[in-house]
């Protein structure tokens, strides 16, 4: 059905494709443009950061939602929106000529690097997949077959990335489950999600998956998606633009304690803008503006509970997300873990937070890939965890859309995956691999002795303070060597000393072997663990009644007779004090450490540091004297070192213990010595201090070695730096010639464009030679023309129309109807008006005051589309017709009045079709009825006397052969009963090749008085 349209400038309409086959496309009847609005356009300008993007997919059905939409949102939004559709790739759309009938925004097709500005509309191209990179639209050629694309969710994706939380989803009519991952990533990222009401779409699939899923924040037809969309990013702009006021955070606290005490789950520690966009989309579904309303809303309605913890949980994950590092993960990961490993081994995994479960059957299908290709077998323990258990139920299932094979490639889901009417299903042998389970990481203690734990995207939404906590607790959970996988916007924090980074760009890292971890988590804060220095009451009875002597003793004997020590790692963190080591250690000014070398008192330290150094190169550390200066005085101290082994921790740990060196007093001597002279007691001291500096002597060289292999050491480490800044600046290099190889993209580009302009130039021009031929046309035609709009407001008119309507320049834009009209009794505003709703065309006479009578025709304006934007209303001057054609009809009348007083009948023969037509005066003279005498000419001769048909019939012929004049006289028979004399006469009429094919004549009532024998059929025949 033809409906009309608003007729928009030509500057507001880009180019569209030709299609004369395309039908007439309903358009509804719009609001004049703004000036403003006619003069924005979408243009590869710099981006404008701030505002919201909209990505809108729909597929069957969708072009009609669109409409719909666009009707209804305001031009001057303020947000952008970019529309992904399935398009058959094999021809032009015009979908972007169909939405610019329906929007004063622009509308432009996307083209590859269009930044995307607010209030303006962006279209997906046929056969093109399309992202968006910091607001600026990304298009490729699909790799994908067609049927198997999904390019709803690959947009929604990168938006999500890109936008964050000013990002938002709209998914429209379709079939299929294109959209619904789009929607998650969108939710994930703190955006909006909308999903049109599945009754109000023309195809319902694409909106059930997405409410079916869970991922649609509203609901509701299209029509009240704009003013929805308005209300939320007022309200997020209202509260990112205020900053919290006491009576906010106090509302936020409220309201956590009430989910902490409905849910048992405590979410202060997550990140408070995460949390408060989470809390302010809900409020924003209940029209509420204040987190205090809200908290009580929340203490009325307990099902606003659920519905707000479901909303704070960030279930967004993906197969194989981050493909590269995946990739990483199978070619440098999984077989150093593999490495040494004998057959048969227990390799235990956890991931943590894995949301619906795709991480954890990712990370299973790659460790049965690698299996397969080497050829051997483990036994795999993955524990995959999460707090929400409608997602981990969802994991357990091992269900997923189809819209997966984004993600999965074609092979892993033919040997992984069971294809289902619902989307794949997980194989058994890989589902077995996986035990799913609900676990709060915060709360609950971890799996411990891991070979490899996963923990991706989840603490980028906790506090700094909750991360410091969690890392320790990971290092703790694994084994030493095992690997930690987080995301690459996670990292290790504050702790480097329990990693050692595989691969830093996809955040591996490997376990050391420490076990600073244990106390960092004990003394963290995780609900899980205790602190080591409280004792339960019932404990602390327990342990009296129990009382270990032999325990005790030991302790004793250890207090009074053994040294001082601690207990240390290789690199000198001390875990553990035993004694008092005051004399020998103190705390070393500035930030406080525990390392053993950094407290060493002076004189200490040198003999530390070497001490340490061979024993971590495993060299035997034999007893060592050093004098140490303590509170000003000088004592020799015996240091030793012992290798402690700890089957648990798995690494090597080290006793350091000090111990005062007894020296003899100078005014004493030795037993067996005494009576010796003073030349004796001289000479023995010389010994000593000879002895003295051989001591020092040799520690010296000791700490010299040490320093030279210390400097060894930093030379390589100097090395290693400058290796790495020589990579750097390759890469920096690389990236030069990536730019000067944009640069050349973007000239390539400009040439591109200065080719389009040229284009455009020839438009220009052929388009105003075809209006000067326009004008010449209508100039010589002399035809009153008048072209009229869908309101009967006039758009142009020729000359020749003002002597109709008594038209002026000035009244272009005016309606029809406010303009005096020179015709006469006609009502042409009716006429149009019924062609406009009609579409069927009107044709009538009209005559004006003045006496000159016009033919008036009214069709509808047709574009070359095939849209009705008007009528046209031609004038043509028909005066001397008129004139004419009342002479004619005066001519007649009087011809008709003498043949009527003459009594003589007229007729005309057609000698190829063999009829005869009579004038009624041949129709009374034969004596039958009007229209009821046989017309053939063998009919004709029946009504003659018989002698008289044989010459009647020759000269008939003669005539038609020869073109002699027809003259003959017969008698007839009239039917009743009567006779009569008759004359006729006729004449032969030829075509342009000399044939007879008419013949023209009369016929005259002869009295028999006047009858000739002249005249009669023989002589007629005679004669011929």
């Amino acid at each position: 059905m033809v409906t009309k349209k608003s007729k928009a400038k030509a500057t507001d309409k880009p180019a569209a494709p030709k299609n004369p086959k395309s039908q007439p496309t309903p358009k509804s009847r719009l609001a004049p443009k703004s000036r403003q609005a006619q003069e924005s356009q979408p243009s590869q300008e710099a981006h404008i950061a701030g505002f919201h993007i909209v990505g809108m997919g729909a597929s069957a059905g969708g072009l009609e939602a669109f409409e719909q939409f666009f009707r209804s949102v305001s031009p001057d939004s303020g947000m952008a929106f970019v529309l992904v559709s399935h398009l058959d790739p094999s021809h032009a759309s015009i979908l972007t000529e169909i939405l610019q009938r329906t929007t004063v925004m622009p509308v432009a097709e996307a083209q590859d690097q269009m930044a995307v500005a607010p209030n303006g509309v962006y279209v997906i191209p046929p056969n093109r997949d399309m992202a968006i990179f910091h607001g600026v639209l990304q298009l490729s050629v699909p790799e994908q077959p067609r049927g198997q694309r999904m390019p709803i969710d690959a947009f929604l994706r990168s938006l999500a990335e890109d936008q964050g939380e000013n990002a938002i989803g709209v998914i429209l009519s379709g079939t299929g489950t294109d959209g619904t991952l789009g929607l998650r990533a969108i939710l994930g990222a703190g955006g909006v999600s909308l999903v049109q009401e599945p009754a109000t779409a023309k195809y319902d699939g694409m909106p059930a998956s997405a409410i079916q899923s869970g991922y649609a924040t509203h609901v509701l037809p299209v029509e009240k998606m704009p003013e929805v969309l308005l209300a939320s990013i007022h309200t997020l702009a209202v509260h990112q633009e205020t900053p919290p006021a006491p009576a906010a955070v106090s509302g936020m606290k409220r309201i956590l304690m009430q989910l902490r005490s409905a849910t048992g789950h405590d979410f202060t520690q997550y990140k408070k803008s995460t949390i408060g966009r989470r809390i302010e989309r809900r409020m924003s579904m209940h029209n509420i503006e204040d987190m205090e309303v809200y908290a009580r809303y929340l203490k009325e309605h307990p099902a606003e509970v659920k519905s707000l913890f479901n909303e704070l949980l960030i279930n967004v994950t993906s197969f194989f997300r981050d493909a590269e590092a995946f990739a990483t993960f199978k070619r440098d990961i999984i077989p150093l873990l593999f490495e040494g490993k004998p057959e048969g081994y227990v390799f235990r995994v956890w991931v943590a937070g894995c949301a619906s479960g795709e991480e954890a059957y990712s990370i299973a299908i790659m460790l049965r890939e690698f299996m397969d290709e080497t050829r051997q077998e483990f036994k795999i323990q993955l524990y995959s965890t999460d707090l929400d258990e409608d997602a981990i139920a969802v994991a357990r299932a091992g269900i997923y859309p189809p819209n997966i094979a984004q993600d999965v490639a074609p092979e892993r889901l033919r040997r992984f995956f069971i294809k289902e009417e619902a989307g794949y299903r997980v194989k058994k042998d890989i589902r077995e691999m996986v035990v799913f389970a609900t676990q709060n990481v915060i709360k609950d203690p971890p799996f411990t002795k891991l070979d490899l734990l996963s923990c991706r995207n989840l603490m980028i939404y906790l506090e700094p303070e909750l991360q410091n906590r969690l890392i320790p607790a990971f290092h703790y959970a694994l084994k030493p060597g095992g690997i930690l996988f987080l995301s690459p916007s996670e990292s290790i924090g504050n702790h480097p000393v329990l990693f050692a980074p595989l691969n830093r760009k996809w955040k591996f890292y490997r376990a050391t072997g420490t076990v600073a971890s244990t106390r960092a988590v004990m003394s963290g804060g995780l609900l899980w663990t205790k602190d080591p220095n409280t004792k339960e009451p019932d404990e602390a009875t327990k342990k009296l009644k129990e009382t270990n002597f032999a325990e005790l003793t030991r302790r004793v004997l250890l207090q009074s007779y053994a040294p001082a020590s601690v207990v240390t790692d290789l690199k000198g963190n001390i875990l553990f004090v035993h004694g008092d080591t005051g004399k020998y250690l103190r705390p070393a000014p500035g930030q406080a450490t525990l390392n053993v070398v950094e407290m060493a008192r002076e004189g200490l330290q040198l003999e530390l540091r070497a001490a340490l150094n061979s024993a971590g190169q495993g060299a035997p550390v034999p007893n060592r004297e050093v004098p140490v200066k303590t509170n000003g005085d000088s004592q020799i101290v015996s240091l030793s070192l012992r290798p402690l082994s700890d089957p648990e921790a798995g690494e090597k740990l080290l006793l350091v213990s000090f111990q005062d060196v007894a020296q003899p007093m100078p005014g004493k001597l030795a037993p067996g010595r005494r009576g010796r002279g003073k030349n004796t007691i001289q000479g023995e001291s010389e010994q000593l201090r000879i002895e003295e500096l051989e001591r020092e002597l040799a520690y010296s060289k000791e700490n010299l070695q040490a320093t030279i292999e210390e400097q060894q050491a930093s030379n390589e480490e100097l090395k290693s730096t400058n290796e790495e800044l020589q990579s750097t600046n390759e890469e920096l290099q690389s990236t030069n010639e990536e730019l000067e190889t944009s640069k050349e993209e973007l000239q390539s580009v400009n040439e591109e464009l200065i080719t389009v302009n040229t284009e455009l130039q020839a438009k220009i021009e052929q388009l105003a030679g075809m209006q000067n031929d326009m004008k010449n046309l209508l100039d010589n035609i002399n035809t009153g023309t008048i072209f009229l709009d869908e309101r009967m407001n006039i758009k142009r008119f020729t000359r020749e129309a003002a002597q109709v309507y008594r038209l002026a320049a000035s009244d272009v834009g005016r309606p029809l109807g406010d303009i005096k009209s020179n015709i006469e009794d006609e009502d042409l505003l009716a006429d149009a008006q019924t062609v406009l709703d009609t579409l069927a065309p009107c044709e009538r006479e009209v005559h004006t005051t003045g006496g000159a009578w016009y033919l008036a025709r009214i069709q509808p304006y047709r574009t070359l589309d095939n849209v009705i934007e008007g009528v046209v209303l031609t004038f043509v001057d028909i005066s001397d017709f008129k004139r004419t054609s009342k002479m004619v009809k005066r001519s007649e009348a009087m011809l008709a009045t003498a043949l009527r007083i003459a009594n003589l009948g007229c007729w005309e023969w057609d000698v190829d079709a063999d009829r005869a037509s009579w004038s009624p005066e041949m129709y009374d003279i034969f004596g039958y009825p009007g229209g009821s005498t046989p017309l053939s000419f063998k009919d004709f001769l029946e009504i003659l006397r018989p002698e008289d048909r044989e010459p009647v019939a020759a000269a008939m012929r003669a005539t038609v052969t020869a073109g002699a004049p027809y003259d003959v006289e017969y008698k007839i028979m009239r039917p009743d009963g009567t006779t009569r004399n008759i004359r006729a006469r006729g004449e032969a009429i030829a075509n342009s090749d000399g044939r007879v094919t008419r013949v023209i004549g009369t016929v005259l009532n002869v009295p028999e008085c006047c009858s000739t024998p002249s005249a009669s059929p023989a002589a007629a025949a005679t004669r011929s």
